[in-house]
């Protein structure tokens, strides 16, 4: 037996990824090889696991299922009818109150996936590649350094962390693993966007001292509702669920979406401000603030969401910039008047979306006679820029890149663990501040809080045993 019939199934990928870069294949080709670009049948394509297949890991699964090079190999979820993909047997109260984000399921699959309740289970599978990890927030950490120590590559969902803490924990697992992982902040795949970095758009409106998004939802009055504890649907494995968070009775509006309103599980600030956080970093060439201060509160929603219906957060950088992040969910109508983000320049403002971004030239203020110092400009997403295969859009052309890294080895993907960690970090500095109500220093390099004990001791928690990192 030679060399390469003694190699994994994963050093096959490997290996002929490499060969085929460097035009060192031939003719003909064995079945056992992965050769980029070809479909030779199933042990030559790689084979993915999903953990956590309801709302967000149906969309993943769907996106992935689309690649040619991918085979679903194994599925992973705690409650019965999505491991099934059986949206009939779905709980009626479920499907009445939370309507799209149930989805059709019943995808084909060219061959059946093995089926696990215990993600642990699934990381012992020796035969699976990959994992694409789409579970509650509190759950990503534990479960990519599982996935890591697997060795297993891995797609995880944002927001990466529930702490600070978490993250960096799992940046040091990446590091001492030839693992790829890619975080799924999706605009990190948008082709104008990686376009705008690239060419240093921003540079064109000066100097940026003011950025600024939010998110808005009027949710007045009811919100998530009020209801009792019950018992959870027999189907549906509650305590698996709560994993490493404190032990409390299972309500119908906690799991398994309405989680985002509730800090033990994560937040708004975590959910959405994460997505637009990174995109300002990102632009700005920042890595984290110095300081943070955050007002609010729950001031109109009656109901049993115990996060911020009004909150404003404002994050300053050493570089002499400040970012404003807003949620209003007892409000409505928009606060930037194109776009999703507003970055505000000496030159000009732009305002940007992941499909087009606009300049929009700054006029003299008090005292100066200057005419127009940048020109007006608009650029709306092309086909051009959808040349790399992003026809899912930004999630799919993120999920393209890192089967690609999967098969080179490359572990510097569109988003990796640090950056992830990076821009999840806004999210966790927001809520420490609003917590303890206080304007914090921020020490990016040691991450901890120069002025506030208080503040460090919300860096992490106490999981419930038996869980660890």
């Amino acid at each position: 037996m030679n060399y390469m019939e003694n190699q994994s199934r994963r050093e096959f990928i490997k290996s002929a990824t490499v060969l085929t870069a460097a035009g060192l294949t031939t003719g003909a080709v064995s079945t056992n090889v992965f050769v980029p670009g070809s479909v030779l049948g199933s042990n030559n394509k790689i084979r993915m696991g999903f953990i956590g297949i309801g709302n967000r890991g149906s969309e993943l699964l769907n996106i992935f299922m689309k690649q040619p090079d991918c085979e679903i190999a194994a599925l992973c979820d705690l409650y019965e009818p999505f491991l099934q993909r059986d949206r009939s047997k779905v709980d009626p109260r479920w499907l009445k109150d939370l309507e799209t984000r149930i989805h059709p399921m019943g995808e084909k699959f060219a061959n059946q996936p093995k089926l696990y309740t215990d993600y642990r289970k699934l990381l012992d599978d020796k035969s699976i590649d990959a994992v694409c990890i789409a579970t509650p927030d509190h759950w990503h950490a534990i479960q990519t350094i599982d996935a890591i120590r697997a060795g297993k590559d891995v797609y995880v969902e944002k927001p990466l962390t529930a702490t600070i803490v978490e993250g960096r924990k799992m940046v040091e697992a990446q590091a001492a693993s030839d693992r790829v992982v890619t975080v799924g902040l999706n605009r990190r795949g948008s082709p104008l966007y990686r376009k705008m970095v690239q060419d240093n758009i921003l540079s064109k409106i000066g100097k940026v001292t003011v950025a600024r998004s939010s998110r808005i939802s009027n949710m007045y009055p009811d919100g998530i509702g009020k209801m009792k504890p019950e018992e959870a649907p027999k189907n549906f494995n509650w305590d698996m669920w709560l994993g490493p968070r404190a032990y409390r009775p299972f309500q119908y509006n906690i799991a398994p979406y309405k989680f985002r309103w509730w800090k033990d599980f994560s937040t708004q600030m975590g959910n959405w401000g994460v997505h637009y956080m990174d995109a300002i970093r990102w632009l700005m060439g920042e890595r984290a603030p110095v300081a943070i201060s955050a007002t609010g509160g729950k001031y109109v929603l009656d109901h049993d969401g115990d996060i911020p219906d009004t909150m404003q957060v404002v994050f300053e950088f050493a570089s002499g910039a400040i970012v404003v992040f807003s949620i209003y969910e007892a409000s409505s109508g928009n606060i930037i008047s194109n776009g999703e983000i507003e970055l505000r320049g000496t030159k000009g403002t732009m305002f940007v979306s992941e499909k087009n971004y606009q300049i929009v030239p700054a006029k003299a203020g008090q005292f100066q006679n200057w005419k127009d110092l940048v020109a007006p400009e608009e650029v709306n997403q092309n086909d051009e820029l959808l040349a790399d295969g992003s026809s899912s859009g930004s999630t799919g052309s993120l999920i393209r890149n890192f089967l690609d890294c999967v098969k080179s080895r490359q572990k510097e993907t569109y988003c990796t663990l640090e950056d992830g960690h990076r821009s999840t970090s806004f999210a966790h500095l927001a809520n420490i501040a609003m917590e303890v109500k206080e304007r914090l220093q921020w020490d990016a390099d040691k991450e901890r809080f120069t002025n506030s004990d208080k503040a460090n001791k919300l860096l992490h928690y106490e999981y419930r045993k038996p869980w660890k990192i």
